[in-house]
């Protein structure tokens, strides 16, 4: 077996010089180096920022949405949205592991796993797109892809379906972040707490700031502001438009006497959102920005406009020990694990 860089940079194709995920093109040969594992993929989850624009762009036809990902596969190599700069993340079954990982990794073949890096880094090669889940944000697929050896990934737990803990797998970051971030007594403002990161994060939230905190959920939607209610895992619900940052303001001020959020995390999969997260702030507190339809330039210039002095955490998909962490959380809630189950299983 031909040796590789641990980054995976031998399969950078175009430009070269640089790392698998700025990159525009890799190698999606399945010929694997002596550092890499070859997964033979069932299921890939999109990135909730990258599926809702292929929709919105597909007009929700599944045809023209599969056409759309094979096409961005076919062009890069790998599921990299070239809108959002997106991509997600994959279960398989571990097919083939490179001679110099041998014994070295806890992974044999057979092994049922989730990886934890983006689509947006990985070879992937698509032979067939089977089945689009359309409110999952999952695609079932025939195909490939490589693991690198830097590449992090979560054996498939046996006590959930793969489809709900592929969901879990793929928000890990954001509920193990807010267990960071919390302190008891936070007033935690949580843009998207309806959906999948944001239950999770309003949970783990809740847990966090006791019994002298608070949480606020915001949803856009009638659906999303109901799950809120069900879970009761906010105290306060908000229903409105994230984009609209002034009315959020004036909302978060009213709940808050205008002591505002000592905490917001931003969970939603639109643009144009970072004003209302960062208005909803107080000076001193952080913005957690977990949504890949963030754009950082927006966020840090906006808030030099309007004299913001808040802390910005940019969303990343790992945290130590965050599948294990995020897993967790679901079992500690059957109500959130059945809820989660009925949304995505």
């Amino acid at each position: 077996m031909k040796k590789g860089c641990p980054y995976g940079t031998h399969r950078v194709i175009e430009p070269k010089g640089v790392l698998p995920q700025p990159a525009w093109k890799i190698d999606n040969n399945m010929d694997i180096y002596d550092n890499e594992i070859l997964i033979d993929v069932r299921t890939l989850n999109i990135d909730s920022a990258s599926f809702t624009q292929i929709k919105k762009q597909a007009q929700d036809n599944e045809e023209s949405i599969k056409e759309m990902m094979l096409d961005i596969v076919g062009k890069r190599g790998k599921h990299h949205n070239p809108v959002t700069g997106s991509g997600g993340m994959l279960i398989g079954t571990v097919e083939q592991i490179g001679s110099s990982l041998e014994g070295r990794i806890p992974l044999k073949v057979g092994d049922k796993i989730a990886t934890l890096v983006s689509l947006s880094l990985t070879p992937l090669r698509i032979d067939e797109i089977k089945t689009v889940h359309m409110h999952k944000d999952q695609v079932d697929i025939k195909g490939k892809a490589i693991l690198f050896e830097s590449g992090i990934y979560s054996k498939l737990p046996e006590d959930m379906s793969e489809p709900l803990a592929l969901a879990i797998l793929d928000v890990a970051g954001a509920p193990a972040q807010t267990a960071r971030l919390v302190k008891p007594g936070d007033t935690v403002f949580i843009i998207g707490a309806g959906g999948k990161s944001g239950m999770l994060c309003a949970y783990e939230a809740k847990k966090r700031a006791g019994v002298t905190g608070r949480i606020i959920g915001m949803g856009s939607g009638a659906s999303s502001c109901q799950r809120m209610k069900e879970l009761g895992h906010v105290d306060d619900i908000l229903q409105l438009d994230a984009t609209d940052a002034l009315s959020v303001y004036e909302a978060v001020k009213e709940l808050t006497k205008g002591d505002m959020a000592d905490i917001t995390i931003n969970c939603v999969n639109i643009p144009n959102t970072e004003m209302a997260s960062i208005l909803a702030t107080k000076d001193g507190g952080t913005v957690y920005f977990f949504s890949m339809a963030t754009s950082f330039t927006a966020a840090a210039l906006g808030a030099e406009g309007v004299g913001k002095d808040v802390n910005m955490i940019v969303g990343n998909g790992y945290t130590k020990d965050h599948a294990e962490i995020s897993l967790a959380i679901a079992r500690e809630s059957p109500d959130l694990l059945n809820m989660l189950e009925k949304l995505f299983v």
